[in-house]
């Protein structure tokens, strides 16, 4: 990404201390287990090492470490069976979720040869994840479990363990990079306003605010002819451009390219939420006409760019492309009646990731709804399994996500300029519109390439936000 974040995850583990002057072969045991549990957290997130716990002091040093180092998550492996008094100390005064990983050494017992050194050691994780819930709920932490087993594998925790260190990653990027605001929301779309102290205190996010004035002058002094070729170059690897592209042809496009991206790592900005309603005359003309396939090569490279002003959707696309890959901003745009599927896309910038082949480039002499005229960008999305994700708010001010996920399907698609995508849902295309809009979203939304409900509900969590869940 453009703009680079990695979370931090404070991970320890916990025993019984009364065990190991008792059965002194369990303190190796331990010591090899907790070494190899380390090694299953993924190497895209720092891990904050708070250790073997087995006393409420070593719990204590452990919240220090996490305290200092402002975790993301905590993730607490069970070595065997211990008082809930090893995990709170480290834990009291973070407000993030505890996702108590309880695997197994062994896949069985060996009934008849087992002692009870082996059973402590090997075959007894389970034995305090009810207790550690029980105090989490009391001490109103958010939490999660994980079950499996070590001997021969286990996927599926992987699997887990990894979604929670993707989840987490959107908690950092929202907390170390910032939101930048150009111009105002489109006038009128009511549902897109935010209060951005509101969205700071309950998000993270900071949101810095710009003029068109100094976007009109930012690719000013850009000079440097080999950096703008070689992003001349990288469009046209990008976009088939209608009527042919030439290295001439975008070269003052690139020059923009290369400015916004130097002004997005200086002001360490990883989402922008932007609309102009000027007169597009002279260089805000000039800037207007790109800035759609130019805001397109920024979401390339992991900066959510929304259009309209729309604060919130930019959020659902940074955190689908943070936790898939892919993000591409989306709202409903028909129903094909006859054959049961909605029609779901937005013209503007949009992401190459999602796009099954090259994306197009036209210039067109009108921006519908919008002023002035220029480059739009089409996508053609993959089929197959899609997720969409919604962010709005109540009148209490709490964000709350909305999703659900369904399957892009071959079919005709609408040809004059916008990105948009046949999607079929369980429920059906009529009572989806229904529960979507009953949901009480904005009329915008992100779409990501498969299935992802299951790791939004963790960044969910992590966030502390409620989720409608449409369809599934």
């Amino acid at each position: 990404m453009l703009v680079n974040t990695k979370a931090r995850i404070g991970v320890f583990s916990i025993a019984l201390g009364a065990y190991l002057p008792q059965f002194p072969s369990l303190v190796p045991e331990f010591e090899g287990q907790y070494e190899a549990f380390k090694k299953t957290i993924p190497d895209t997130v720092e891990i904050v090492d708070g250790g073997i716990v087995t006393t409420k002091e070593l719990a204590q040093a452990a919240g220090d470490k996490f305290r200092a180092a402002d975790v993301d998550l905590v993730i607490m492996q069970l070595l065997t069976y211990a008082t809930s008094y090893n995990m709170l100390p480290a834990v009291r005064d973070l407000d993030v979720p505890v996702v108590l990983v309880n695997i197994q050494k062994k896949k069985a017992p060996d009934y008849e040869n087992t002692d009870t050194a082996t059973w402590l050691g090997e075959l007894y994780a389970c034995g305090a994840v009810g207790e550690m819930v029980a105090d989490l709920e009391r001490a109103g932490k958010r939490h999660a479990v994980i079950t499996g087993v070590v001997e021969g594998g286990d996927p599926q925790v992987q699997a887990e363990i990894e979604a929670w260190c993707r989840a987490a990653q959107v908690r950092r990027r929202f907390r170390d990079t910032n939101l930048a605001q150009i111009g105002r929301p489109y006038p009128g779309m009511m549902d897109l306003y935010i209060d951005e102290t509101n969205l700071y205190h309950r998000m993270f996010l900071y949101t810095k605010q710009f003029d068109w004035e100094k976007m009109w002058a930012i690719a000013d002094g850009i000079t440097d002819e080999e950096a703008i070729r070689a992003k001349a170059q990288d469009i046209l690897d990008t976009f088939e451009i209608e009527g042919g592209g030439t290295i001439e042809k975008v070269w003052e496009m690139a020059r923009y390219v290369v400015a916004f991206e130097q002004w997005v790592k200086k002001e360490q900005i990883a989402f922008i939420a932007s609309h102009y309603d000027g007169f597009a005359q002279g260089k805000a003309g000039v800037l207007d006409s790109m800035l759609i396939p130019a805001f397109s090569m920024l979401i390339k490279q992991g900066i959510a760019c929304a259009v309209e002003g729309d604060i919130k959707v930019a959020m659902a696309m940074s955190i689908l492309k943070t936790i898939s890959g892919t993000g591409q901003l989306s709202e409903m745009y028909s129903i094909d009646f006859e054959k049961d599927i909605c029609i779901i896309g937005h013209s503007g910038s949009g992401d190459a990731d999602i796009s099954e082949k090259k994306p197009t480039m036209k210039i067109v002499p009108v921006f519908h709804g919008k002023t002035g005229g220029g480059y739009l960008t089409q996508f053609y999305p993959h089929l197959g399994p899609v997720t969409y994700l919604g962010i709005t708010q109540g009148r209490d001010g709490r964000f709350k996500f909305v999703v659900a996920e369904g399957v892009n399907e071959p079919g005709p698609i609408f040809t004059f300029g916008d990105t948009n995508m046949r999607t079929r849902f369980s429920c059906g295309a009529r009572e989806f519109c229904n529960k979507w809009s009953e949901a009480g979203p904005t009329h915008h939304m992100a779409a990501a390439t498969g299935r992802h409900i299951d790791t939004i509900l963790k960044v969910a969590k992590i966030f502390n936000v409620p989720v409608d869940i449409i369809t599934r």
